[in-house]
């Protein structure tokens, strides 16, 4: 029987980060808290990425469902974000666009943010403003007038916002976020703030234009979260992915994954713990645990009134 672990991230520096997730360094934008590559920090298999793990337990990690769905494939990617400064405009494709556009190997992207921390000011992009047509958006690609044509949005903390394939976005400073979307880092800049176009950030003009859908708008969905009368309440759901937000009062919440499928744990801002019949394990603030979808059922036990994610498939 596979018992949960944790995984070290793996740290990612971009221009736009900042130093929440890594002080002692010079900048980190991204963590990637769950990822193929992330290497397992515990336990019987200490020392080997995710990938290889997935490999030697197949659906007993995996889960049944996620396995009649994307194989013995790891199917999700889950980051921190730090945004000092914006990223880049940019969308992504869907499945079928990424195996034209990139390969046959290749996944599109549907991702889901949420909200840990937000500056009073702080802002995103998603979606076209009204009655802006792809001819528009081709017009305007790699200049700033293509910031006239997209729709910015006030965000705060709690916050949910669902990003399709084919939506405009960007995130704006002063933002701190949890991401989780398929198992794809497929982005398509279309424009960059004037950075110096080097090898590492170049835009892919014709490539946006034609996986932009403008329908696909993003809409920024807001839960007064104290007021909510469940423990458990649903972010976002579609066909890869669900997102359950977790609160606890010195209150504990019973998960099960029926042997479905994995789930991760995050602890937002409160030590919580995660136990079993026969293993505990404490999650400080932005930490994460991985269970194994053959874990039998267990519970997430809140010490303060906290805030935790489950992401599963």
């Amino acid at each position: 029987m596979l018992i949960p672990f944790k995984l070290i991230p793996s740290y990612k520096e971009y221009v736009w980060g900042g130093k929440k997730l890594r002080p002692q360094a010079d900048i980190t934008a991204e963590a990637w808290i769950v990822s193929e590559e992330d290497i397992v920090a515990d336990g019987p298999y200490f020392g080997k990425t995710l990938a290889k793990v997935v490999e030697l337990e197949g659906i007993a990690l995996l889960g049944s469902k996620v396995v009649s769905l994307t194989g013995r494939r790891f199917p999700l990617l889950i980051k921190l974000l730090d945004c000092e400064d914006w990223l880049s405009l940019q969308v992504h494709p869907n499945n079928e666009q990424a195996k034209k556009l990139a390969g046959p190997t290749q996944f599109g992207k549907t991702e889901a943010w949420y909200v840990i921390d937000a500056d009073n000011e702080a802002q995103l992009i998603s979606g076209l403003k009204p009655n802006v047509t792809r001819q528009d958006i081709q017009a305007a690609a790699g200049k700033k007038e293509i910031l006239d044509l997209v729709e910015r949005r006030s965000v705060k903390a709690g916050d949910t916002i669902n990003i399709a394939p084919g939506t405009i976005h960007a995130l704006g400073p002063g933002l701190l976020i949890y991401e989780v979307q398929q198992n794809s880092d497929l982005t398509y800049r279309v424009y960059d703030w004037d950075r110096p176009m080097d090898g590492t950030r170049k835009l892919h003009i014709a490539e946006s234009i034609e996986v932009l859908d403008p329908n696909e708008k993003g809409i920024v969905k807001s839960f007064n979260e104290k007021a909510l009368s469940s423990p458990i309440n649903t972010l976002a759901s579609c066909r890869y992915f669900t997102l359950t937000l977790m609160r606890g009062n010195q209150s504990s919440v019973k998960v099960n994954t029926m042997g479905e499928s994995f789930a991760v744990i995050t602890s937002i801002d409160s030590t919580i713990i995660v136990k079993g019949s026969d293993w505990s394990f404490t999650l400080n603030p932005l930490e994460t645990l991985f269970i194994p979808a053959e874990v039998p059922p267990f519970e997430v036990a809140f010490t303060d009134d906290g805030r935790a994610l489950l992401a599963r498939c």
